[in-house]
């Protein structure tokens, strides 16, 4: 019988092999403990972390990090990111621009990576990218700021100095590791230094820096601070000034239609005064009007093209890996499939498993931009050792589940583990010193 059903399935494989998907589907349906409070619970936190994730971030976070993802993609020019952040740039200079870049960028792990993939898809070499990828969600400055004031200056200045070491040993060490592959990259894309953009330098940086600006002001998050609450409390002028600015922008360098960016200022405006407490709103009908002109321009249809690839790539994964993550851990204070107690209960303490637990704990949960601050608070008066908290908040916002199912599909799953493992490392044995030394 064995012999037969062998034949069956090398006579037919792809057959043979839905079938048995749907056998496993099937089963795991089947098994399913529906009516166990803990698991209706797990499942109720995943959608509710996903819920809450399309609401706060996939508007403000991701629509615009696709676009700015785009643009990259189509007007950055491969010889000027192979000058400074290539395979065979000064490995000192492209990993010190890598790490000054992302720490610009007020940025969780997922609406990093469209930025990540925009720039490593442009010939960025891979120390370089990596080092952005670390540095964007570990290292801006808000969240450094508010770890010092929240958890105290020691804690501040070693999670300062912690991620930008690990910024560059990190990158430095892809670098390494996939030189042969790294040097291949750089052989093929010599071709493309000859090529130089149609507009100016300073052009493209104030067309980049406007549309960062708009994604920045319009995350900016509540602070203790007196200045960065009344930043806080002008974001949404902020960010349409800056908006204003890039349609101006678009109108005199890029000669885009002046009578197309009034009339989408005017729906803007429309979605302000029907809705004033929605800025949301309006910030999306931005966005789409955005990516729509440009889709009808035909020399500027690419970065419409390359927008809803980034989009349709890196979206459903996040989407996924949020649920994943929600079902598992849980949001913040609430509890998912494994028990939050189990995890405050094995980091009470500055021993190397307690710090290793911290680290790989970080790595596979989600933490929007500043979450983590109050999070390791809570943990830490409940009994967290500082060197745990502190390997919680070098891995933390740098990984996250759903960031590894992105990293993987541009990376590929070797590059992805050592990453994934490089980070887990590093923050495991620079908490445990802290913890015991510090």
């Amino acid at each position: 019988m064995y012999a037969k059903l062998s034949s069956l399935y090398q006579e037919n494989p792809q057959q043979g092999r839905i079938m048995l998907l749907m056998v496993a589907i099937f089963l795991v349906i089947y098994f399913l403990p529906a009516g166990n409070t803990r698991f209706d619970n797990a499942v109720l936190e995943g959608i509710r972390l996903t819920h809450w994730y399309a609401q706060e971030h996939v508007i403000l976070c991701l629509l615009p990090a696709f676009i700015i993802a785009g643009a990259m993609a189509v007007y950055i020019s491969e010889g000027s990111v192979l000058r400074y952040l290539g395979p065979e740039a000064s490995k000192p200079i492209a990993l010190g621009v890598a790490s000054v870049s992302g720490t610009l960028l007020a940025v969780c792990s997922c609406t990093v990576l469209p930025l990540f993939g925009g720039i490593y898809k442009r010939g960025a070499g891979l120390g370089a990218a990596i080092a952005f990828l670390y540095s964007g969600p570990a290292i801006n400055i808000m969240a450094i700021v508010v770890t010092g004031k929240v958890l105290g200056a020691e804690m501040g200045i070693a999670r300062a100095a912690g991620a930008i070491v690990f910024a560059v040993v990190i990158g430095a060490i892809m670098q390494l590791i996939y030189r042969k592959e790294e040097l291949a990259r750089a052989t093929s894309a010599r071709g493309f230094e000859a090529g130089e953009q149609d507009k100016s330098l300073a052009t493209v940086a104030a067309f980049f820096s406007l549309m960062i600006g708009v994604l920045v002001f319009a995350n900016w998050a509540a602070a203790d601070s007196a200045s960065w609450m009344l930043i806080y409390a002008w974001k949404w002028q902020v960010t349409a000034l800056l908006a204003i600015l890039l349609g101006a922008l678009l109108v005199y360098r890029w000669q885009w239609s002046v009578r197309h960016l009034l009339i989408l200022g005017g729906l803007v405006l429309a979605c302000v005064l029907a809705a004033p407490g929605t800025p949301q709103l309006a910030f999306i009908v931005g966005c789409l009007g955005l990516v729509l002109l440009s889709a009808l321009r035909e020399q500027d249809r690419e970065w419409a093209v390359q927008t809803w690839d980034f989009t349709r790539q890196i979206m459903p994964l996040l989407l996924a890996g949020v649920f994943v993550a929600g079902f598992l851990l849980g949001r913040p204070g609430y509890e998912g499939l494994i028990p939050s107690g189990w995890v405050g209960a094995a980091v009470g303490d500055n021993s190397l498993p307690s710090t290793l637990l911290a680290s790989v704990v970080g790595a596979f949960m989600y933490f929007s931009t500043l979450t983590e601050v109050p999070i390791v608070e809570g943990l830490m008066g409940s009994g967290m050792g500082k060197g745990p908290a502190l390997a919680l908040l070098l891995a933390g916002p740098a990984l996250s589940l759903p960031n590894m199912l992105v990293i993987r599909t541009i990376l590929g799953n070797q590059k992805t583990v050592v990453y994934c493992s490089l980070v887990v490392v590093m923050s495991t044995i620079t908490g445990f010193v802290y913890g015991n030394y510090f």
